[in-house]
């Protein structure tokens, strides 16, 4: 079977289609200095010859591989090694596989629990997943993905049990969501009624130690203390950061929104100052 007729030199949309990319693409390698411009036919249009393509499979071999032009171009020049741009692409693809790995597990978990539970961390979704369905409300899991956002896994690990309480003690659910009304009704008190303050916030003292008694004689403060451990323990062997990336808690707490009346803020500071009076000296 005989040849088909073999150029010497192609146009660009040839050259483009053998290695695998675009005419634009081209035209930006030779913008950047990556691909020497070729020789110009009599109509004045780029003609590329063998040494050219060659020079563009390569480029296209490595771009493919993740080196970035800039990288390639250092390394065609001789300005520079390869194995410093290959050292940042392991790095960058050992973190993107962590991402996807990541990524996986949470969609492994949202599948296995059923509803948006599955998308808080293993350490949260693991304490709550054996709630019988509708135990816990929509409220509750925006909750707990407000807490695990400001003080991460681990302080969402620890108001679950908070919700494993009030999912199993159908008197402290009253009284939660009696104060949770009280409580929004002070968003409408203009001014603030210091009175009404002082009674509502050691009501919920008094509710909040209720809690605390019910969840320490459950045992679920001696399971989630192995918890907790087990949790710390794995995420040193993996050098993970607990806290969100670029912000405090502090700095996450000044982020989230509330429409709370001066009335409001006032019964929550003094709610705090009822639950943790040593804090105050």
């Amino acid at each position: 079977m005989p040849l088909p007729p073999i150029p010497r030199r192609v146009k660009i949309g040839d050259a483009a289609a053998f290695a695998g990319t675009t005419p634009r693409a081209i035209r930006h390698y030779h913008a950047i200095g990556l691909l020497a411009e070729p020789e110009r036919g009599s109509d004045d249009r780029r003609r590329y010859g063998y040494d050219d393509m060659i020079r563009l499979l390569w480029i296209r071999k490595m771009a493919d591989a993740g080196i970035s032009l800039d990288d390639i171009r250092a390394a065609f020049s001789g300005t520079a090694g390869i194995e410093q741009p290959l050292a940042r692409l392991a790095e960058a693809l050992a973190a993107k596989a962590a991402a996807v790995e990541a990524q996986q597990a949470a969609v492994h978990r949202l599948r296995e629990v059923g509803s948006p539970l599955g998308l808080l961390s293993p350490l949260v979704t693991g304490r709550l997943r054996d709630l019988p369905p509708g135990a816990l409300r929509p409220a509750d899991l925006d909750a707990l993905l407000v807490t695990e956002r400001v003080f991460g896994p681990l302080g969402a690990a620890v108001q679950a049990d908070r919700f494993i309480v009030l999912a199993t003690h159908p008197e402290l659910r009253a009284e939660d969501d009696r104060l949770a009304e009280a409580e929004a009704a002070l968003d409408d008190t203009v001014p603030a009624d210091a009175s009404r303050i002082e009674f509502l916030a050691s009501q919920r003292c008094a509710h909040e130690t209720a809690l605390r008694t019910a969840i320490e004689r459950s045992g679920l403060d001696e399971t989630l203390d192995a918890l907790l451990d087990q949790h710390e323990e794995d995420a040193g062997d993996a050098g993970e950061d607990e806290g969100e990336a670029g912000m405090s808690t502090l700095e996450a707490i000044g982020k989230m929104p509330y429409d709370f009346s001066p009335a409001r803020i006032r019964y929550e500071e003094r709610v705090l100052e009822l639950l943790h009076p040593t804090d105050q000296h």
